[in-house]
């Protein structure tokens, strides 16, 4: 998918975010790039990702990140299994938790925190329908609470989303992403 960044077309809001990027990680995210052909949109998926992702939460920025990754591995999507990899080798200082987690979490050596969280989040990815009280009760057993619950479903659902839009468009990651914390 070739992107360009047709900042002239966004808002001034939006065109302080991108040059945001710009400084703070050297580029512009192409989910972002790909979401810029619509102002409205774009404003949209970037609220809600900075929402969930990085506004005050019981989860950790890295347990976000590792749902992320854990979603869409189940997924299959290249984008965000390269962008939230490298943001989970990141934020845990471990470059092989990256990968496992990318490949399949289950391999990991994870605490009961994050496995009941990562199965939660997968079962939730592919098969809601049979997500009952049970599920949430086993995050309860290892400390979540509702609102946290609520903040592992909110994200899982909206990576569900995202995967599903860059299959659609083809998004590929910046080439940035793959040497990120290794």
């Amino acid at each position: 998918m070739a992107l360009d960044l047709p900042r002239g077309e966004l808002s001034p809001e939006m065109r302080a975010y991108f040059a945001k990027c710009d400084e703070k990680i050297g580029f512009v995210p192409n989910v972002l790039v790909a979401y810029a052909h619509d102002n409205a949109k774009l404003e949209a998926f970037a609220a809600m990702y900075n929402d969930l992702m990085l506004a005050p939460s019981g989860l950790s920025k890295l347990e976000r990140e590792m749902i992320a990754v854990a979603v869409s591995s189940q997924n299959r999507c290249y984008y965000c299994l390269t962008a939230h990899g490298a943001a989970v080798r990141q934020l845990s200082g471990d470059p092989v938790l990256g990968e496992l987690l990318v490949m399949n979490y289950r391999a990991a050596d994870l605490p009961a925190r994050h496995r009941a969280m990562l199965d939660f989040a997968v079962k939730l990815t592919d098969a809601p329908w049979t997500v009952e009280e049970q599920d949430r009760a086993a995050l309860r057993h290892v400390g979540f609470g509702e609102r946290d619950i609520w903040d592992i479903a909110a994200v899982a659902a909206f990576f569900n989303m995202s995967n599903r839009m860059a299959s659609a468009v083809d998004m590929r990651p910046n080439p940035e992403y793959h040497g990120q914390a290794r």
